[in-house]
């Protein structure tokens, strides 16, 4: 079988030119050139969060087995490193790559050139400048001990003005958009584009502006972050992988009325998340039902996009064989739906007894932002860099390295943490034990923990390297996409 009889989608190398007779080749070498400082920005500044981040998530790790760890290093206390750490992963790593994804899919679909750059550019650098500002100040002890809202207000204040430059041209380019279908994905896209301003205005004005007293801040902090897992990251990721899935195949969606449905159940039921992890505490019965209720209503939307994306690649699975962005997308859309029914076996009040407060809740954030979003923002970066520098990835070696270490590392994480925190629930729910032999009982998983978390520093560094070599014009120029497998030649066992 030759290359090109694989119906994966071709780069579009710029540097090759392109024939003026073909409208729609060229107008997408203009809109990817147009895209391609500002995108290449947000994916550089977020490779080196996610690197800064892992070397952080490493020591977080030990120090929960070693707690004597450089303790005497005020700045390297536990308390500081792991809010640090996630707040890096949060809104430098997982952000800033979703961010510049979000823009070069919304230019393709609306079709349109992006107008002024620099403003994003200068976005951008503000950005960055809040999330430095903000990790600086945890370090320095000045953290609001708000669960993921530990930035000060002023480095708030610098995140809210970068993204206000970042998402006034998403807007307008969905307003100038040219032609009138609206594809789903700009659905996922646009409303968390606008989402994400109303919770994070929101959560600061009532902690910190107009304070509320009480248990309600304990309420507010828990209704931002489960809102932010799924109203920002998760709108970004499943507009994503909305996006991937049907483009590397070649087909379209397989139902829009079952995309229509997914998506406004989506952002109907997700919204009212949160109070859930508040079970058995001093709040009002019927806002934790409600979450409750909703977080098992969000099975319908994880229905049909499950559904959804399973008959579009219905007859297509083998293509997993050969494109990195398949695959990566495919392993976080699965990711999705688990992260899902854990996250609905947990708010149950029989289960949430046993494993509140322990590290099971952990391996839930990890599903969702690394094995669902952060697998998904993966699977794109290896589709649009190439479209962005005019080469291909070097080393198909590579991203099968990376591929790896993320899924067994991820995996091996997941496994460790929800074993760990069932033996931890059981153990603090015997009245018979003492406390400490709870904390003993949790110990070799979380070793177990820091293990998986070499390998996913393992594949980061890898990915970082190979990205890399793209920025500096080291890839390879070839005629077709960097196959994670050798072709067969013709006439041996075909693929499809």
């Amino acid at each position: 079988m030759d290359a090109t009889e694989i119906p994966l989608k071709a780069p579009r190398l710029i540097s090759t030119g392109v024939p003026a007779s073909d409208v729609e080749q060229l107008e997408r070498a203009l809109i990817d050139a147009s895209t391609r400082v500002p995108v290449l920005m947000f994916y550089a500044s977020a490779i080196v969060w996610l690197l800064l981040g892992t070397l952080l998530a490493g020591f977080v790790s030990f120090k929960l087995h070693a707690p004597d760890l450089l303790s005497n290093v005020s700045f390297l206390t536990w308390g500081r490193v792991r809010p640090a750490h996630m707040n890096i992963m949060l809104y430098g790593w997982a952000s800033m790559a979703g961010m510049g994804t979000a823009i070069w899919i919304m230019a393709r679909l609306c079709r349109t050139v992006l107008r002024h750059p620099l403003l994003l550019v200068a976005g951008a650098a503000f950005w960055n400048l809040g999330v430095l500002l903000g990790v600086g100040a945890i370090l320095a002890g000045d953290s609001t001990g708000y669960q993921w809202l530990e930035f000060p207000p002023y480095a708030a204040v610098i995140l809210f003005v970068a993204y206000s430059l970042i998402m006034s041209w998403a807007v307008l380019m969905f307003r100038f958009r040219r032609g009138e279908q609206i594809y789903i994905t700009q659905w996922y896209l646009v409303g968390a584009f606008l989402w994400f301003p109303w919770m994070y205005a929101a959560a600061q004005l009532m902690l910190f502006v107009v304070p509320v007293q009480g248990v309600l801040q304990a309420s507010v902090t828990w209704w931002y972050a489960n809102n932010l897992l799924f109203l920002w990251f998760g709108a970004i990721g499943l507009g994503t992988a909305y996006y991937m899935i049907p483009k590397v195949i070649g087909r379209p969606v397989y139902s829009y009325h079952l995309a229509t449905i997914g998506f406004w159940t989506y952002a109907l039921f997700s919204s009212w998340t949160g109070m859930q992890r508040l079970i058995d505490g001093p709040f009002p019965a019927w806002m934790i039902t409600a979450s409750i209720a909703a977080t098992i209503l969000t099975i319908i939307p994880v229905a049909t996009v499950g559904l959804n994306h399973h008959m579009t690649l219905q007859d297509n699975f083998s293509l997993l064989r050969y494109s990195p962005t398949l695959r990566f997308t495919v392993f976080g859309a699965m990711s999705y739906t688990v992260f899902s029914a854990l996250g609905v076996l947990i708010s149950l009040r029989s289960t949430a007894r046993y494993i509140n407060f322990t590290e099971a809740s952990v391996a839930y954030s990890h599903l969702g932002l690394y094995a669902f979003y952060s697998m998904i923002i993966f699977g794109s970066m290896y589709y649009i860099v190439p479209r962005l520098v005019g080469r291909e990835w070097r080393y198909a070696s590579l991203i099968k390295l990376h591929f790896w270490g993320s899924v067994y590392g991820i995996g091996l994480m997941t496994l460790m943490l929800l074993a760990g925190g069932f033996v931890q629930g059981l153990s603090m729910n015997d009245p018979s034990l003492p406390f400490v032999e709870s904390v003993q009982s949790v110990l070799p998983y979380l070793r177990g923990r820091s293990l998986a978390g070499v390998l996913m520093t393992v594949a980061h560094f890898i990915f970082a390297f190979h990205f890399c070599l793209m920025l500096f014009g080291l890839g390879r120029t070839a005629s077709v996409p960097t196959f994670l497998n050798p072709v067969e030649e013709e006439g041996t066992e075909s693929h499809l």
